[in-house]
């Protein structure tokens, strides 16, 4: 039974260009649909960007209330860098707009930059983001042609592990501080090398305590919404 009356915090895989918030919306119309309500609470503790995938921690009524705490949480991600290509959202959101040479580099320089990452540092948000400028999302100025200033924050990454075998493809672990951007680390890397580089894939496996492996498809919780009995006081 899905006990939505004392809370329930849920772990959700989420698919492959789906926003964070169209997870949410889904889960709570089903969640309304199932017990006849006109609303239910539902938030997430920590977005991910549609082009990434992986764990997404949905807290659902009382638990909602948790949502700041597991926000904070350290997060782990797993992912690939192209070097030698750029863009301009860090991602394959946008289309490649400038390329460079990758001759120079070789293992001990993927080495000492990857290193060079561990610790407390600050770091540029991509301004293709969620973050707020001036009361406007970053992404929003950013894809009207805006120039779009944006403020370094102070970040951590603890742990950060990569493997060349695929070079020019540099595939990667990596546990961070809460709002640290993946997409940032990767076009950081690649201005460390000068060289240049695009996140290709991201998949987020841990959020604190919680692990992907414990996680269920957008599909699978549905059909226990649709399933098991579900009640609110």
């Amino acid at each position: 039974m899905l006990d939505i009356a004392n809370g329930l915090t849920i772990l959700v895989d989420k698919p492959y260009k789906w926003t964070s918030f169209d997870v949410v919306n889904k889960i709570r119309w089903n969640l309304k649909k199932q017990l006849g309500v006109k609303n239910v609470k539902v938030g997430h503790a920590g977005t991910l960007d549609p082009l990434a995938t992986g764990l997404l921690v949905l807290c659902l009524g009382k638990h909602t209330k948790l949502i700041e705490g597991l926000t904070n949480d350290t997060k782990t991600y797993t992912g690939t860098f192209l070097l030698g290509k750029t863009t301009p959202s860090y991602d394959l959101e946008t289309e490649f707009n400038e390329q460079f040479d990758i001759s120079h580099i070789d293992d001990a320089q993927l080495e000492e930059v990857r290193t060079s990452f561990l610790g407390k540092q600050a770091q540029f948000p991509p301004i293709y983001s969620a973050k707020q400028i001036d009361g406007k999302r970053a992404y929003d100025l950013a894809r009207a042609g805006k120039m779009v200033e944006m403020r370094e924050v102070q970040i951590e990454i603890m742990d950060f592990s990569i493997d060349a075998t695929r070079f020019p493809e540099i595939d990667f672990q990596v546990t961070c501080s809460k709002g640290t951007y993946i997409r940032s680390l990767a076009h950081d890397f690649g201005l460390r090398l000068f060289a240049g580089a695009t996140l290709i894939a991201l998949r987020r496996t841990q959020s604190g305590n919680f692990h992907i492996e414990d996680s269920k498809s957008v599909e699978e919780w549905i059909a226990l919404i649709e399933k098991d009995e579900v009640y609110i006081p």
